[in-house]
């Protein structure tokens, strides 16, 4: 491991708090040092209050605030004093504790500050760094784990057994502190926890962790057990979207809500499922307990949800303390699954979610293997991991994320989703909080978004065989499929009956009609398995109702497309699918109607540019957002008794009417 600093970089940090900002992106950026918000770094600073005093004040890192990306506004002022009296305290509870910290901030719109702020405040220097670094963590979690960091590190760290975070180890912490700290003292290791680091400038705390994390990997690699064998194992070919599905089902249902659930069939990730000592050194714990909410005690082995949730109650039945108010069991759904098909598979109430596990599992998985070659994997017994798992403050942030999304944990498809109405859907569905699967003919579609719960494949409609493996794709990504948004289509140029082609003919009812009802029987097995139903909206036209000149095949197209969502409606209810039709008219801000066509529809109808947006009989603009607001909205609770419904999106066509 290498030191980041640069003195030009870190030139725009001025002073000890932009310093600290500096070194703290430096750790997080690297993910074997800290993931998704663990570590936690401070500086203590003196500075003047409001009547002119000097304080000592403790800037920690806030909850919420991840090391890779934080700023000055990350960290939480609170005085030193107050600190350094309460870690003399005989005992407090975990809550009094984080009431103490953020009532002795010296900045109201602050974060809450780490829970680990009373054991910065008591280490004796400036800087504090502290990671959950990998080489470390393997390390500490071997059957020898003490003997070995004492080997590696001798009196440049003092080394503390495990204590679940909080008072009791800032309290632990200072008492061995006192007894084991020397002048070779740089580091401190919390055993199957992490490691800190200090010193008296930015750099100099920094590159100590560096240091010292750098020893734990030379020892791996002294010892055979840092470099993984090349993993060279191939995904299962498929189709096993209806597997994929099912399983999501199932534990869907034992969670109590939709999930997500993401295959990752990685070279690495399968070697790991399909080691033949799996079932062994998968099964006792986290590499840490702090990634214990995030991954469950232990993955699920194979697609066996009913053992796995009996055995989580039976850990939880042994486990939990037997008070006046006992504790109320989590959901019991895993959310890591080890399978031989599949690899990893992580599971989330959204796809942020279940990629942040993946991230966590990536990582364990390493840290096991190494571990194991090292000597013998060995985690912290059920006790201590139960403990961290159903600790009050843990508890409250799971019950203070308020209500989520209307279609969080749901998944949805929308063709022809790189421009228009198809992109509008996709924005409308995200911002519902679905994950979303765009395809499109346009090979933009795949850099439309650049987030886990966005995936755009290239796919060309009217091939069956390629639309199977969007599906397959899609259940592999996100584990099924719960909306199906119908847009795909073209609009040919006008043309009369006795001028149209064969070929033109079959191309518009091929794209229009043809690919709808092939992805339709494809998806169908799917929207069958939609924990809350499935739900297909076609995007059809005014035309449906009122066709026009020189339009016969779009018309046709449409029509007949319209008449196939009412059989499927009439198919697919008892299979709890409902399938609805939006007809819009006149959307001009899509990629047909450039200004120049828009500009000359307008002239051949006598109208300006502005009046021909609004012809209609509310004289309003019907934009490609209107579409999809109200496509999406079909998908939603609004219209849970509705299906086979024919509306019109086009502010009131004469016609139509």
């Amino acid at each position: 491991m290498k030191s980041l600093w640069n003195d030009t970089e870190a030139a725009p940090f001025p002073g000890d708090l932009g310093l600290r900002v500096y070194t703290s992106r430096l750790l997080g950026c690297d993910k074997s040092l800290v993931l998704h918000g663990g570590g936690n770094t401070s500086v203590k600073i003196t500075e003047k209050n409001l009547l002119g005093e000097a304080e000592a004040l403790l800037y920690v890192k806030g909850s919420g605030w991840d090391l890779e990306f934080i700023e000055a506004a990350g960290f939480s002022p609170v005085r030193m004093e107050h600190l350094l009296r309460l870690a003399k305290l005989p005992q407090l509870s975990d809550p009094q504790m984080v009431n103490e910290l953020r009532t002795h901030m010296t900045r109201a719109s602050a974060p809450t500050p780490s829970v680990e702020a009373i054991l910065h405040a008591i280490l004796p220097h400036k800087y504090v760094d502290h990671t959950h670094a990998d080489a470390v963590i393997t390390v500490t979690n071997t059957a020898k784990g003490l003997e070995r960091i004492r080997e590696i590190y001798g009196d440049s760290v003092v080394v503390i057994p495990y204590v679940m975070p909080g008072f009791d180890l800032a309290r632990l912490c200072a008492e061995e502190f006192a007894k084991q700290t020397g002048k070779n003292t740089i580091g401190m290791v919390l055993m199957n926890h992490g490691i800190f680091s200090f010193g008296e400038t930015a750099r100099q705390s920094y590159e100590r962790m560096i240091e010292l994390v750098t020893r734990a990997e030379d020892y791996l690699a002294k010892h055979k057990a840092w470099q993984l064998p090349a993993a060279t194992e191939k995904p299962s070919p498929g189709p096993l979207r209806r597997e994929m599905a099912e399983l999501r089902r199932t534990l869907s249902a034992t969670a109590g809500f939709p999930v997500i659930i993401a295959a990752h069939e990685d070279a690495a990730s399968l070697a790991f499922a399909r080691r033949a000592d799996i079932a062994t050194i998968s099964q006792q714990g986290p590499a840490t307990p702090d990634h214990v909410i995030r991954t469950k005690r232990v993955p699920m082995i194979g697609r066996d949800v009913k053992a796995y949730v009996e055995a989580y109650k039976k850990y939880f039945n042994e486990h939990a303390p037997k008070t006046k108010e006992p504790k109320t069991m989590l959901d019991p759904a895993p959310r890591v699954i080890l399978d031989r098909d599949f690899g990893v598979i992580t599971v989330g109430r959204s796809a942020k979610d279940a990629a942040i596990t993946y991230d966590i599992y990536a990582h364990t998985l390493e840290i096991i293997q190494r571990a194991t070659a090292l000597g013998g994997w060995q985690a912290l017994p059920a006790k201590d991991i139960f403990d961290v798992e159903y600790w009050d403050l843990e508890q409250a942030k799971l019950k203070g994320g308020g209500k989520p999304p209307v279609f969080a944990g749901e998944v949805a498809l929308v063709t022809g989703a790189a421009s228009g109405i198809g992109k509008a859907c996709v924005d409308s569905l995200l911002a519902r909080g679905a994950a979303v699967v765009g395809l499109d003919i346009n090979h933009a579609i795949t850099g439309l978004y650049s987030r886990s719960d966005y995936l755009g494949l290239v796919c060309d409609v009217t091939d069956e065989k390629r639309l199977a493996e969007t599906l397959e794709k899609t259940a592999r990504a996100f584990g099924g499929l719960d909306m199906l948004i119908l847009n795909a289509g073209i609009f040919p140029p006008g043309c009369r009956i006795e001028a149209l082609a064969t070929a033109e003919w079959q191309k518009v009812l091929r794209i229009n009609l043809d690919s709808n009802m092939v992805l339709m029987r494809e998806a169908h097995a799917l929207l069958k398995l939609a924990p809350q139903g499935g739900r297909a909206v076609v995007i059809g036209s005014k035309n449906v109702p009122a066709p026009g000149p020189g339009a016969a095949a779009y018309s046709a197209s449409k029509a007949a497309l319209n008449q196939l969502a009412r059989v499927a409606a009439l198919e697919w209810g008892a299979d709890n699918i409902r399938i609805n039709s939006l007809h819009p008219n006149a959307v001009f801000d899509t990629g047909i109607w450039t200004d120049e066509v828009l500009a000359a529809r307008a002239k051949h109808y006598g109208l300006t540019v502005e009046q021909y947006k609004k012809n209609n009989v509310l004289k309003t603009e019907i934009t490609s957002r209107d579409v999809a607001e109200l496509a999406a909205e079909m998908c939603g609770p609004l219209f849970a008794k509705t299906t086979a419904a024919q509306v019109p999106v086009d502010g009131g066509n004469e016609r139509v009417i």
